[in-house]
């Protein structure tokens, strides 16, 4: 009886013990867009596993939504007050972060940036510097974990079946989007009977893939919307015509059948979707997760031996990683790069703990493995993990880290965050779909649309 009693006491002491652990532990919540496939995730989740491990009283409690998702959450979030401590979108940088940091809505970081600040290659940590209204005063109001730019990606099998070698691609612009319209799609298409698209041409107003790829095209006609301080060029009668050649351009391939008929309506996801599917033998993508999503099918054991295979044949032999034309001047083009950035709320629970948790993510030993853990869909902000032999292990990350090393330039939001604004909104693509679905002149279109980039960035004073 008195051991039985004593066995008692000492398992309800162990649960009693385990209790207040548990309830010890502080809680961190976490909101994390959802990755495109499977490693990118798994990367994630070992970065969260490592901390804790790390942080015996800290419990991550992560969410993650799909990319269309987080800002319509987070946005809500701040009306009702439930705020996650830490949060990270991919389109944050684009759409949200510099109007969240003017209007004093996130917390400054300074504390966490400053010491490691050396570390960043140039054009990214200036992203996360951004002007606060209430204090009057720029400072590190979001920390960058990685970058994107714009890259090709085409079926070389698929150009092969329309009769033509990767030799044979122009490489000067007008020439260049001619080639996959008037050439390879009418020639893929009579000789395997299949209705392929020459190009994928994202224009959907939910897309932001929409409108990197247009200012893509604006880059290429050396278009500038705003000087170093902020202030609109849109008046230049120079930069209204370069707009309408780039606007002509984008919508042009549309207007002659050569992007499928639902690309005026793609999200995000929707132009890799339809590539996967060889509906399209080319299209632009501002990260190489065309190309990766077949990596990672290739190292998945949950796949079939036979669909292992058909993934390592696509990224191995059949995809092609490359840059865009030369310019219409016949210079070679320079990449906008998007920097991308997560953020701790002023209003956040657990303000401590998530500087904790930021400051170990952009640790050197734990940033490198999360963002090689995504395989290549993005290119790492800091200099030594941009020189790490990652980046020439295939000629898929060999690309982008040619395009990268080839310098890069920052986004009109960078100099005014009003442009946040007009990304939100996607004025670039709304003025796409007035050319192709309202029959309104290009001219017309992109004044409507200065216009709009007037009434919204014109003013930085408030």
């Amino acid at each position: 009886m008195k051991l039985t009693k004593w066995i008692t006491l000492a398992l309800v002491s162990v649960g009693l013990l385990a209790g207040n652990l548990a309830l010890a532990q502080e809680k961190l919540t976490v909101w994390w867009v959802k990755g495109f496939y499977k490693s990118e995730d798994d990367a994630l989740f070992e970065a969260i596993r490592k901390f804790e491990a790390l942080h015996k009283d800290l419990k991550i409690e992560l969410s993650q939504y799909p990319i269309q998702d987080m800002i319509p959450k987070t946005v809500s979030a701040l009306d009702s007050g439930s705020l996650p401590d830490v949060a990270y979108a991919d389109v944050y940088d684009f759409q949200v972060t510099g109007k969240w940091a003017f209007d004093g809505k996130l917390e400054d970081i300074s504390s966490v940036i400053e010491p490691i600040r050396a570390r960043f290659a140039p054009n990214t940590i200036e992203t996360a510097f951004l002007y606060n209204n209430q204090t009057k005063k720029r400072a590190y109001y979001a920390f960058p974990i990685k970058q994107q730019t714009m890259h090709i990606q085409y079926w070389s099998d698929m150009l092969a079946d329309a009769g033509f070698k990767e030799t044979d691609i122009p490489t000067s612009w007008k020439e260049y989007w001619n080639f996959w319209c008037d050439k390879v799609q009418p020639a893929y298409r009579q000789k395997t009977g299949l209705r392929g698209y020459g190009i994928g041409m994202p224009m959907g107003v939910d897309s932001s893939d929409s409108f990197f790829s247009f200012l893509t095209f604006m880059d290429a006609y050396n278009v500038k919307l705003v000087d170093d301080s902020g202030k609109l060029l849109v008046d230049i009668p120079s930069v209204r015509q370069g707009l309408i050649n780039a606007l002509t351009d984008y919508t042009a391939v549309y207007q002659k059948g050569c992007s499928p008929p639902s690309s005026t309506s793609w999200k995000d996801p929707d132009n890799n979707v339809a590539f996967h599917n060889k509906t399209t033998v080319m299209t632009h993508n501002a990260t190489i997760s065309i190309a990766a999503k077949w990596l990672d099918d290739m190292n998945n054991a949950t796949l079939t031996d036979e669909q292992r295979a058909i993934a390592k044949k696509n990224y191995t032999e059949l995809i092609r990683t490359a840059g865009f034309p030369n310019k219409p001047d016949g210079s070679k083009m320079i990449y906008r790069a998007a920097v991308k950035t997560g953020v701790i709320f002023k209003e956040a629970k657990n303000k401590t703990a998530a500087k904790q948790f930021v400051s170990f993510l952009l640790d050197e030993a734990n940033l490198t493995p999360y963002v090689e853990g995504s395989l290549g869909r993005w290119f790492p902000v800091t200099k030594d993990a941009q020189q790490s032999a990652f980046w020439k292990a295939d000629r898929h990350r060999l690309s982008v880290y040619n395009q990268f090393m080839n310098g890069t330039v920052t986004f009109e939001f960078t100099k005014n965050y009003k442009f946040t604004i007009l990304n939100n909104e996607n004025v670039w693509a709304k003025a796409m779909n007035r050319v192709l679905n309202e029959n309104v002149p290009v001219d017309k279109a992109v004044d409507e649309m200065i216009q709009r980039i007037k009434t919204v960035a014109g003013d930085l004073a408030s």
